[in-house]
């Protein structure tokens, strides 16, 4: 709808034409997850590790077996382990009947994988088979067990060819217990298009309060919607059968709105509070609701197709006994075809059922049966153990499974803690990070979240293990924020928590880390350009016992976070995303204990301690073709990073020396140790081309110089704030630049805060990324040390009293050459309340540099246009006034070029 601005209550607000009729009609969504490990994904060995997809050999060539010279898939490992039968596989380009699938192309390749392994290639065919099973039940996960569901109670779908060929698998990776596979799975999707119902949906926003008011509006606008919906019906000739009406209900002050059937007003607080603790694992019973939206739902049932009913000709013998390679050893296993079998019918695993468009193995332990409506049911019939045992060498199967695993615990963390999470900051900018540590504190896994975070939490997590040493207990967690021990800066609170197996110590640490949108300070939104020691930056948690076994230490916390001089300014946002932390800890402790009963803790360790191995080996790898080199690197405070990168090729082992940095600085652009670890773990995980996690095995070839009483280790009280997410930008462009292999990024985060009594809220502004040898900068991207997003307008504009009214590419903003720097952008916000306003940045007055004769990037420049029409120019940190009808404008600085033209 179009949009315009409108007068409302005393004051401008931008709104669109449905909303000023009372309405804001709502486009429904749809969420999509691609697994990347079907039948023809890429199966390949990579430094010492075994790999399955995402890259894809489509239909042309596809699979070796197709006999067009395709790689080696997971199509060919089923073929090469009997799962796949050539004979009552299905002709397919490239083959015939007569000419069937190749499988001396499959054992070739699979051959050459075997010498290099020194296993079998029946053995390298199952470990490809086990890690495209382990992909596809980490990405139903994703979208499943992350989102409050238990699997244990669902059913699993199987459909496509080679879907039922893993179903077993899958589903014992997924504790689930019973498999549905249509009578046309391997035409599922066509089919389905066939006879799926007439469905229209209509959606409107309402925002109005769960009281007697809001809920005769919500019913009023439903009332309407429903015959909207039924007249859609209607126009397409048909009638509806069904009518479904909703309701979606969030807490005040949170974004995550549930859907409810539509019920009696009294029902449906109790009914919100059952679904809200189902999916985030807790509630807040004082917090008010609010209905976000209605909706609507008219459904007109297809004329359904009934393949109940026996098969012409029923076999009561199987088709043939064919040779299968099964849990490490050949058997041989019935071949049943699927349309010749009766109604009732169970089969007992292991076999083989085959038909014309897909092949289903029954692994041992399960059963089949033919149900009703030709539904192929299949049903756990034993308990199957998962053990593994912990060999002196890493097996490169085992290797990649417990990479996904951590990874996905990683993941799974994260998504808990956007869930739930209270403040714009963390919830939509996604300032967060979730890991995964091992018993000493070393880094193992990590999800994608934000650079600067992940390399210095384990400096946290260490410091915690050594100042509690023995006191620590099954249910504690602690929080800290302090820079001097693992911290980055104050407003980026760390909880950490520990994982006990069956023993009286932790065997792992979860820890989440999240940017609190105003932990007290000078200025809200706690990023005070002007700081000049860390307590004016706010409330400093130094080893805080959050949970004492099981109970939160809420009083402790509240005294903390309210002490003064310069307390929080909005308690509630600070506790409700420390809760979000807590259960985001909580869900990977129920994890990683799953994994351990699974496997048992001794081997969780070790395979933890081979993940850093290999990354350690990587790294290595890369530093073997490293070009040794230093650099200087001025910054608009003053100081300067200076780093010279040597390479000892007998050891090969890299030394990063930042000898001549300067000294530590009055402002707050000093950097702890941590952060200067991480941007180094960064950068050198850049490097390393295969798809490893960032873990502390990247930096065991790397030893780290910093200069004592230089910026980079400042020593208490020195302020910080700006070392976090400035500093950190400036140390990686110097790396980079001693490596001659990128030029600079944008070298700044912008960071940009507002805020009163009321509100705080803070940001970091995209901006242009370096060029390098044979590619462009990327244009309006946050980079390397931030790996935020810019917050929805309409979030932002529903949140807070301001108007986001210019957001575009700063065209020409990127350094020229051969290869151009990114464009930075322009991002212009207006205030619609009085606010102080701080910018916190850099790149002002020095360019972010080319490389190879390229051209430096433009400045940025930040600016307050006052509502009577002056401008007020602001340096690279400063704070300013700002009255209704005021904006600021940043503008971000351009990437550095590479090459001459």
């Amino acid at each position: 709808t179009s949009t315009d601005v409108t007068h409302f209550a005393g004051q401008y607000e931008r709104r669109s034409e449905s909303e000023i009729a009372g309405v804001h009609l709502r486009v429904p969504m749809l969420h999509i997850h691609t697994v990347a490990a079907g039948g023809g994904s890429i199966c390949r060995f990579v430094g010492q590790r075994f790999q399955v997809g995402p890259e894809s050999a489509g239909a042309n060539p596809g699979p070796a077996c197709y006999r067009k010279g395709g790689p080696l898939t997971v199509t060919d490992c089923n073929l090469s382990l009997g799962r796949i039968q050539p004979r009552f596989f299905p002709a397919i380009f490239g083959t015939t009947r007569d000419q069937p699938l190749d499988r001396l192309a499959t054992e070739s390749r699979l051959d050459s994988l075997a010498r290099i392994t020194g296993w079998s290639h029946e053995q390298v065919a199952e470990g490809f088979i086990r890690i495209a099973v382990e992909n596809m039940a980490n990405a139903i996960k994703e979208i499943s067990v992350a989102r409050g569901y238990d699997l244990s109670d669902h059913v699993l779908v199987s459909f496509g060819g080679a879907g039922g060929q893993h179903a077993c698998a899958i589903a014992d990776a997924l504790s689930m217990s019973r498999i549905l596979i249509h009578p046309l799975a391997g035409l599922l999707s066509a089919y389905g298009i066939g006879v799926a119902d007439l469905r229209v949906l209509r959606e409107s926003s309402i925002e109005a309060n769960l009281d007697l008011n809001g809920f005769r509006f919500a019913q009023n606008r439903l009332d309407a919607l429903e015959a909207e919906a039924k007249e859609g019906i209607e126009k397409q000739g048909a009638v509806p059968d069904r009518i479904i009406r909703r309701l979606q209900v969030r807490y005040q002050g949170t974004d995550t709105a549930l859907l409810l059937d539509d019920a009696p007003l009294e029902q449906l607080p109790s009914e919100f509070a059952v679904a809200y603790h189902k999916v985030f694992g807790f509630t807040m019973p004082d917090r008010a609701l609010t209905i976000e939206a209605v909706q609507v739902e008219a459904i007109s049932r297809s004329a359904s197709i009934s393949l109940d009913g026996s098969p012409v000709v029923v076999s009561e013998r199987p088709a043939a006994e064919v040779s299968v390679f099964l849990s490490g050893e050949w058997r041989n296993i019935p071949v049943w075809e699927r349309d010749k079998i009766a109604l009732g019918t169970s089969l007992e695993g292991p076999a083989l059922i085959v038909e014309s468009h897909a092949t289903t193995v029954v692994e041992i332990g399960w059963r089949a049966e033919v149900a009703g409506e030709r539904n192929l049911i299949l049903t756990r019939a034993a308990s199957r153990s998962r053990w593994i045992e912990a060999g002196r060498n890493a097996d490169p199967v085992q290797l990649e499974l417990f990479h996904n695993l951590f990874f996905s615990v990683a993941e799974q963390m994260g998504a808990i803690i956007r869930n739930t999470a209270y403040s714009v900051n963390i919830k939509e900018r996604l300032d967060y990070s979730c890991a995964i540590f091992d018993a000493k504190g070393q880094l193992v896994a990590n999800a994608p979240h934000m650079p600067v975070h992940l390399g210095s939490m384990g400096t946290a997590v260490r410091s915690i293990i050594e100042r509690r040493k023995n006191d620590v207990r099954r249910g504690d967690s602690f929080a800290l924020n302090d820079p001097f021990h693992g911290g980055t800066h104050l407003p980026d609170i760390t909880v950490v928590s520990p994982v006990f197996g069956n023993e009286d110590r932790p065997f792992f640490w979860v820890a989440s880390r999240g940017h609190h949108a105003d932990v007290g300070g000078l200025t809200p939104g706690s990023m005070p350009p002007a700081s000049r020691t860390i307590d004016e930056e706010g409330i400093l948690i130094d080893d805080l016992l959050l949970v004492r076994s099981g109970q939160l230490q809420e009083k402790k916390l509240v005294e903390t976070l309210t002490k003064e001089p310069f307390p929080v300014r909005n308690l509630v946002q600070n506790l409700g995303d420390i809760h979000a932390q807590l259960a985001a800890n909580q869900k990977g402790i129920t994890l990683m204990r799953e994994i351990m009963e699974r496997y048992g803790s001794e081997v969780v360790s070790v395979y933890m301690d081979y993940i850093r191995q290999n990354a350690a080996g990587e790294t290595r790898r890369t530093i073997d073709h490293l070009t040794p080199g230093s650099f200087r690197l001025p910054m608009d405070c003053g100081a300067q990073i200076e780093v010279a990168i040597t390479v000892d090729p007998e050891t090969r082992s890299a030394q990063i020396d930042f000898a001549g940095t300067s000294a530590q600085v009055a402002n707050n652009f000093n950097a702890p140790s941590a952060i200067v670890r991480a941007a180094v773990l960064y950068v050198f995980r850049t490097l390393i081309r295969e798809p490893i996690p960032l873990n502390d095995g990247c930096l065991e070839p790397i030893v780290i110089k910093i200069p004592a009483g230089s910026m980079l280790d400042p020593k208490p009280p020195a302020a910080v704030v700006a070392g976090n997410v400035e500093t950190s930008q400036a140390v990686v462009n110097a790396l980079y630049g001693a490596l001659g292999v990128l030029s600079a990024a944008q070298g700044t985060m912008n960071n940009l805060t507002f805020g009163n009594a009321r509100y705080q809220y803070y940001e970091t502004i995209c901006g242009g990324a370096g060029a390098g040898q044979g590619f462009h900068g990327a244009s309006a991207i946050h980079t390397h040390m931030t790996n935020s997003r810019m917050t929805d307008p309409e979030i932002l504009e529903l949140r807070y009293p301001v108007v986001v009214s210019e957001f575009r590419i700063r065209v020409g903003s990127g350094g020229k050459g051969r290869w151009n720097g990114g464009d930075g952008v322009v991002r212009r916000i207006t205030f619609r309340e009085a606010m102080t306003v701080a910018i916190l940045s850099g790149s002002r007055k020095v360019p972010p540099f080319g490389l190879a004769g390229g051209a430096a990037g433009a400045t940025g420049q930040t600016y307050i246009e006052r509502a009577s029409g002056c401008r007020d120019l602001l340096g690279s940190c400063a704070t300013a006034e700002v009255e209704p009808g005021d904006s600021v404008v940043v503008e971000t600085p351009g990437g550095g070029g590479y090459g001459t033209g």
